[in-house]
């Protein structure tokens, strides 16, 4: 069941987060944003990358991840970057953000289809939605949309996860293209992450916490 409930999880926490904060970006959110960066990308490494290898042909594993690099890059033109934590939109703007909303669904959906196969791709992806979750909410929160409109697209941003890996376990012969679209996930898991971790900060400075809180999501990755 946590398979399920774990992303919900890490929504309801960036809402919490984002209203705490008084949706302010702090070091913190850029700290978190790092080390979920590493985290996700050395759970990909250690877990999924392996297996998917091996059960595929090795020219289509890498056709299959190109394919997913180059679809993160067209969701992200729609979405402006915000599956790693940019959200350059007009806030002064009444019309909602349908293009931001639909790039963000089919992004969640389709990182919830390895978690079915993957119980610690869960953790990776729990620890993903947590900054990004918190910046979205930040951003709704100051926007003029109404009350309504918030919740609802934050409930079927919610859903989106869950949906993923409940349709790669109970569609039949699902099974049969899980390892394609995990080698798909791959490259968007790998294309967010390592912008994620290259991204230059203020001044274009590497600093110090940011290269801790990365050596300690490849640490906690490797643990698990």
């Amino acid at each position: 069941m946590n398979k399920f409930l774990f992303p919900v999880y890490a929504v309801i926490l960036g809402v919490i987060i984002a209203k705490v904060s008084k949706q302010k970006k702090t070091w913190n959110t850029k700290l978190l944003l790092a080390f979920s960066g590493a985290f996700l990308l050395a759970l990909t490494l250690f877990d999924l990358l392996p297996e998917v290898y091996e059960q595929l042909a090795t020219k289509t594993t890498g056709l299959l991840i190109m394919c997913g690099i180059l679809l993160q890059i067209i969701l992200e033109f729609f979405s402006k970057g915000a599956e790693h934590g940019h959200i350059h939109l007009n806030e002064k703007g009444n019309r909602f953000p349908w293009l931001l909303f639909i790039s963000l669904c089919i992004h969640s959906l389709l990182e919830g289809f390895p978690i079915h196969q993957h119980n610690d791709m869960v953790y990776g992806v729990l620890v993903h939605k947590i900054p990004i979750a918190t910046l979205l909410a930040m951003y709704l929160f100051q926007s003029p949309f109404t009350r309504i409109q918030i919740v609802l697209f934050l409930l079927v941003f919610t859903a989106m996860t869950p949906l993923g890996t409940l349709l790669s376990n109970e569609i039949p012969g699902m099974s049969n293209y899980v390892n394609h679209i995990n080698a798909v996930v791959i490259g968007i898991f790998f294309h967010i992450s390592t912008t994620i971790l290259f991204e230059a900060g203020e001044g274009h400075k590497f600093n110090l916490s940011k290269l801790v809180a990365i050596v300690l999501g490849v640490a906690i990755a490797y643990i698990f």
